[in-house]
């Protein structure tokens, strides 16, 4: 399967330059790329396992104690 790397981002996140955000992308079927958008050439790779797990964390609020 041949990928396309093209950066997705929040529907949330607005379209101007004001609404910074996490985008993604997919490099292959065993990596994930994450950048912020307003540095987008800062990239960090991970894997569809680790986002996944970092998301469900962050859902079940199990990250919230970092914020005190």
């Amino acid at each position: 399967m041949s990928y396309v790397q093209r950066w997705r981002k929040s529907s949330y996140s607005g379209e101007d330059a004001e609404h910074n955000c996490v985008e993604l992308a997919q490099r292959d079927a065993t990596a994930i790329l994450l950048r912020e958008s307003d540095e987008p050439h800062t990239v960090i790779t991970t894997t569809p396992t680790a986002l996944r797990d970092l998301t469900r964390a962050v859902k079940a609020g199990r990250l919230d104690h970092l914020s005190r």
